[in-house]
């Protein structure tokens, strides 16, 4: 699901609200999880489940195309741990 149906299934369950306001509630969502990755943060959502980030060491990669070796940096990268719930949902 892409974040424009995402939205429009939102939009479609709750007809109260206009489709503008769902998108602006679901960028906020998304902007608040962002910025809190990016200060380091974890983010919880219970039942759902956490977002945090994670450091990877610099390490040596290779060029898929011509096999060179490459410095690739360390970096910190998005992780997610499902909750509970979210995976029993998924085994029923």
């Amino acid at each position: 699901m892409t974040k424009f149906e995402l939205i429009a299934r939102l939009a479609e369950a709750n007809p109260h609200l206009f489709q503008r306001d769902v998108e602006r509630i679901v960028s906020t969502i998304f902007d608040g999880i962002s910025d809190a990755l990016a200060r380091g943060d974890r983010v919880e959502l219970r039942g759902f489940g956490v977002f945090s980030a994670r450091k990877r060491e610099a390490r040596v990669g290779r060029n898929p195309r011509t096999g060179e070796a490459v410095k690739v940096d360390s970096k910190f990268v998005p992780f997610f741990k499902a909750g509970k719930l979210l995976r029993d949902k998924l085994n029923t």
